[in-house]
């Protein structure tokens, strides 16, 4: 084999290793849709709610809101003075917006030191562990999008603080989650027999 044609094959094989299809689906108003386009993330929402007893449609409800169902999202970069970077606004990324610490928690305590924000059974196994324990701290329904979306946005101890009180656009935001969750579950209804 020549080493031209060696080099070819390389460079296809590590071309098709990386990146992945961190695109957003079409019509995300349509949870049916959603999955037949990514029938990979019915099957991590339904190994979560299996795991967790977290519904499909507030996973998919809380994934929408945090990243558009985009692997690799990040919060933008913030700007000194309009033009000078200074970093992003948080540690948040991949499907579920998982910031740092919060990961390395959910890591340690799951022993999933190889689980990564960008692959949607990792992020929906995380959200569905974060569930779970604000359910458990603090009572929330798993089934109630809005509260848990506000839990999940502020911490347990901002929500039990109720510190999205003073932050408008946060409680439209959760309202925003939970009638989503609610279309959600209307709709896979119907294409999940």
């Amino acid at each position: 084999m020549s080493r031209t044609l060696r080099a070819a094959i390389l460079l296809l094989f590590l071309a098709s290793c990386g990146g992945g299809n961190f695109s957003a689906p079409r019509h995300m108003d349509d949870a049916c849709s959603v999955i037949q386009q990514r029938p990979q993330y019915l099957a991590a929402m339904k190994a979560t709610q299996r795991k967790w007893g977290v519904p499909i449609s507030v996973q998919m409800a809380v994934l929408y809101q945090e990243s558009k169902f985009i692997g690799n999202a990040r919060t933008p970069h913030q700007y000194a003075l309009g033009v000078i970077p200074m970093g992003r606004q948080s540690s948040a990324y991949g499907y579920a917006q998982a910031l740092d610490s919060t990961w390395d928690d959910y890591r340690k305590e799951q022993n999933r030191m190889g689980a990564r924000r960008d692959n949607i059974r990792d992020a929906t196994d995380f959200m569905g562990w974060y569930i779970d324990g604000t359910t458990q701290r603090l009572g929330l329904s798993k089934g109630d999008a809005e509260n848990q979306y506000l839990a999940y946005h502020e911490g347990r101890n901002g929500f039990s603080n109720k510190s999205y009180k003073s932050k408008g656009w946060l409680i439209d935001v959760a309202s925003r989650v939970g009638t989503r969750a609610s279309m959600y579950h209307t709709q896979l209804a119907t294409c999940l027999r």
